[in-house]
């Protein structure tokens, strides 16, 4: 426990359980609210490929995943943990100029 608190830069048990809980709240909300935004675009397996709809919704996934993060990072008061993480994936992704 004491490695992950290190590692993470966070001083209390707490802050694990709460960050965790985040991160599976986010993890549903965007696979929740991903199949009604493609149905809102028309975008079915009907109207692209199966690997075409699959593709977007992938996309789709991944974009409102990153808003959902922060989002509920400061929702639970982990505001800071949660926007240096997304800053530190988007530079793996080489999206550096969007987050400087």
């Amino acid at each position: 426990m004491e490695k992950l608190k290190a590692r993470w830069g966070i001083e209390h048990n707490w802050q694990i359980i709460v960050i965790l809980i985040v991160f599976a709240v986010t993890g549903s909300t965007a696979s929740y609210i991903g199949k009604p935004i493609l149905s809102f675009l028309n975008i079915t397996t009907e109207t692209f490929s199966s690997f075409g709809y699959w593709t977007l919704r992938i996309v789709l996934l991944f974009i409102v995943y990153q808003f959902l993060l922060v989002f509920f990072g400061w929702l639970f008061g982990q505001y800071k943990f949660f926007w240096n993480f997304e800053k530190k994936m988007l530079r793996r992704l080489g999206l550096k100029r969007f987050i400087d």
